[in-house]
């Protein structure tokens, strides 16, 4: 009996600090995240849950209906959840909000009366999900990513929203117009609109001045244009790639210099750059490439420096370089292929490319030539291989 009171005793000692261990109904002060709901509904300080939270199956939203607040994470990965309406009470989430994996969730209408979100805001593979509406509470996030919802059909649930750091809106298939971010002037960092099957237009961004990252317009095949952008004066890098149905870069106008590289590639319906006449200055690099309708590149006559590298390639109606005359040097690439091209273009004549070489002071040992339209250059430059 001394050896079975000894042991007890011992136990005592030993997990004096056991109460902490994650488990809903441990009164929310554990760090870890809590998933059992057979416990009962979690016990809020003040309101408040401190730690992280995970919504996996129903009873884990009516598990936490009495807190105000979640002090860490909070992720809803709930298959078989067909609503939030249990979490009204909630008005903040102190670092990130995931609503991820949810295969039969409509709404956000249950997180209605949240005004906060801390870090980062992911909605993410929502099959069934129509729309944000329960997010109109929300003024400020520093990441907010919105991507691979087959069903949303708009933006509209955050109209609230003025400021964002990093934005990220991609794989939308029913996604039609980005009208809920109207409220967004700048960006800290990056913003990725990427394909968004029937986006046609940008409008909902024409407040949006500048993006202090890189801008990526990719692969959104029923864009048409960028008007939306019109007020946009500053970005740090810009890449307008594989948009099948876009026919201008008017809505770039703003846009004076590029820090960290413009690529214009893969856009099947532009003929020409004028949205780009305003830039007179390209740092790292500048790719136009695949544009199979482009005849000619003087929209960029007003740039003095394309940066380390040059590349020209697969713009079979190019027929010359007129545009690039304002070039007088360039430098192998510092990040990956060192060198610059110019190459398959099938109609624009090697005394083109000739010319280019002239007018270069520096970089030519730097640049490639090759499967342009073969001709004879009379006469022929003096830097013509």
């Amino acid at each position: 009996m001394r050896y079975l009171m000894l042991m007890v005793l011992a136990t005592v000692l030993v997990c004096g600090g056991c109460s902490n261990v994650s488990s809903i109904g441990d009164g929310g002060t554990d760090t870890d995240t809590d998933t059992d709901s057979d416990t009962g509904p979690v016990e809020c300080d003040l309101g408040e849950y401190i730690g992280d939270y995970e919504i996996h199956e129903q009873p884990d939203i009516a598990a936490i209906a009495e807190c105000t607040s979640i002090s860490g994470d909070l992720y809803i990965n709930c298959p078989s959840c067909t609503d939030l309406d249990g979490l009204s009470a909630l008005t903040s989430v102190g670092e990130n909000l995931g609503i991820e994996d949810n295969a039969v969730l409509t709404n956000l209408n249950g997180l209605g009366n949240l005004t906060s979100v801390g870090v980062y805001l992911r909605i993410d593979d929502n099959d069934a999900l129509t729309n944000l509406d329960g997010l109109s509470g929300i003024t400020s996030v520093v990441r907010l990513e919105i991507a691979d919802n087959a069903t949303l059909t708009n933006l509209d649930g955050l109209s609230a929203l003025t400021s964002v750091g990093h934005l990220y809106i991609s794989s939308n298939p029913a996604l039609t117009n980005m009208d809920g971010l109207s409220g967004i002037t700048s960006l800290d960092g990056g913003l990725e609109i990427a394909d968004n099957a029937t986006l046609t237009n940008l409008d909902g961004l024409s407040a949006l001045i500048s993006v202090g990252s890189t801008l990526v317009i990719h692969g959104n095949v029923g864009l048409t244009d960028l008007d939306g952008l019109s007020s946009l004066t500053s970005v740090v890098g810009l890449f307008i790639k594989d948009n099948a149905a876009l026919t201008n870069l008017d809505g770039l106008s703003g846009i004076t210099s590029v820090d960290w590289g413009l690529t214009i590639s893969g856009n099947p319906g532009l003929t020409n750059l004028a949205g780009l006449s305003g830039i007179t200055s390209v740092d790292w690099g500048l790719t136009i490439s695949g544009n199979p309708g482009l005849t000619n590149l003087d929209d960029l006559s007003g740039m003095t420096s394309g940066g380390l590298t040059l590349e020209i390639c697969g713009n079979n109606a190019l027929t010359n370089l007129d545009g690039l005359s304002g070039i007088a040097s360039i430098q192998p690439g510092v990040i990956m292929d060192p060198y610059s091209r110019v190459c398959d273009n099938d109609i624009l004549p090697d005394c083109e490319v000739c010319e280019l070489l002239d007018q270069l002071t520096s970089g030519t040992e730097w640049l490639e030539i090759y499967d342009n339209l073969d001709d004879t250059c009379t006469p022929v430059p003096a830097s013509c291989p």
